[in-house]
């Protein structure tokens, strides 16, 4: 009876030591031979590429949209978004749907990738600040860069990466139906 209460007593010790270290998952994905990640929880789904209707007069890295389950999805392309070589999209090719938030609106963002790689857990103390640059890359789309066996994974700030400024097509609740 003694060493049951031990091992709880030990067990709730561990639980609250452990209760100021937030830990995020992570999904990653390959993008011009480096790895990125995102938080987990923005993540509705991943879909094999698939053709989108092109819309006029969008920025070059909105590809176009698509109908996921009555819901209108813009579909950014996130090579041409960070100015990187395009590439034909191959069998590895995936559009990852994320949920973002601007101004206080949820949206729903396909992003085209390379592939996917991992899911990972990450600590605060595995994250480091990005490096400042200078102009020739904007980090304010950086989250930071994590260092997981041996590997760094560029953690980005997708509510800020995806704005409503940049994305014309129109949120399914601002649509009038008949």
């Amino acid at each position: 009876m003694m060493n049951i209460g031990m091992s709880m007593q030990r067990q709730t010790q561990y639980l609250e030591s452990t209760e100021d270290i937030e830990m995020t998952q992570c999904l990653t994905f390959r993008l011009a031979n480096e790895e990125y990640g995102v938080d987990i929880m923005a993540v509705q789904e991943i879909r094999s590429w698939e053709p989108v209707t092109v819309i006029p007069n969008t920025p070059d890295f909105i590809k176009g949209v698509i109908n996921l389950r009555g819901i209108v999805v813009p579909i950014i392309d996130l090579r041409k978004r960070f100015g990187f070589e395009k590439i034909e999209y191959g069998s590895s090719t995936v559009v990852i749907v994320v949920k973002v938030q601007h101004e206080g609106k949820e949206r729903t963002i396909g992003m085209v990738v390379d592939a996917v790689s991992e899911v990972y857990n990450i600590t605060q103390d595995m994250v480091r600040e990005a490096p400042e640059l200078g102009s020739a890359i904007d980090i304010k789309y950086l989250k930071g860069l994590a260092t997981i066996d041996e590997k760094m994974i560029i953690l980005l700030d997708i509510d800020l990466l995806v704005s409503s400024e940049q994305l014309s097509v129109q949120d399914q609740n601002d649509y009038d139906y008949i």
